[in-house]
């Protein structure tokens, strides 16, 4: 089990942002995992695959990105997203996102218990899209990207990514069209990166979060095993 609790965190634009920690048990030195939020907030979801991920042995920190418009600690219903969620979906920049990252990394470089050279970062929906951005902008060991909205918009830092990269799709996600996961995984090929693309063609989007309509079981049982196979080979732990 693991043992969670929330920090705060200084990011180079001046800005202060909160964020879940979860710690593996009995372990002095662990691998560190960046993991980044779907677009509803460092919610239940999200905290317990920081949970999970800790369970596994790795030290994981899951920093809340709508930190410059929204109060600490955001959670926005699966319903609402275009109410609630879409102001603060499009504030971000990738600026901010890599900004975002670096300073969740420079907290697990600052960690006695966290082994500096296996970090790696894994995100969902939106997350899906930072820890791309994340790969791209620090020296990271290994990426997952799960069903990565807006992907498509980042092919220019292609040729920037340090790490392997897993992707995840659904095969049956109404959100990301096949065009557009083929332009960001041609963009990735051509620019030379090692990576792994997976698409479920039975899952849909979401299809690893138990609180949505979209979840689906055996979906997401494979995917976390090979998501953990990834990070293991990668990272250790």
């Amino acid at each position: 089990m693991s043992t969670p609790n929330s920090l705060v965190l200084p990011v180079a634009d001046g800005t202060r942002m909160h964020a879940y920690v979860a710690q593996p048990q009995g372990i002095a030195s662990a691998p560190g995992i960046i993991l980044f939020q779907e677009a509803f907030g460092v919610n239940g979801h999200i905290r317990n695959v920081a949970d999970r991920l800790a369970a596994a042995g790795y030290v994981v920190i899951a920093p809340e990105l709508y930190h410059r418009t929204a109060a600490p600690g955001l959670e926005i219903p699966y319903a609402e997203f275009a109410t609630q969620a879409t102001p603060h979906y499009r504030a971000i920049t990738p600026e901010n996102l890599a900004q975002d990252a670096r300073a969740a990394y420079d907290w697990l470089q600052a960690q006695p218990n966290v082994q500096r050279d296996n970090i790696g970062a894994i995100g969902f929906c939106l997350g899906g899209q930072v820890a791309f951005v994340a790969n791209a902008a620090l020296p990271l060991q290994a990426a997952v990207s799960y069903y990565g909205g807006g992907l498509h918009t980042r092919t220019a830092m292609a040729p920037d990514l340090h790490a392997p990269h897993l992707f995840f799709w659904g095969g049956l996600d109404q959100h990301i069209s096949k065009e557009n996961i083929t332009t960001i995984i041609d963009a990735v090929a051509a620019a030379g990166k090692p990576h792994i693309n997976t698409v479920i063609s039975y899952a849909d989007h979401g299809f690893n979060c138990d609180e949505r309509p979209s979840y689906h079981k055996e979906a997401a049982a494979e995917a976390w095993a090979l998501t953990l196979a990834f990070f293991k080979e990668k990272l250790g732990a």
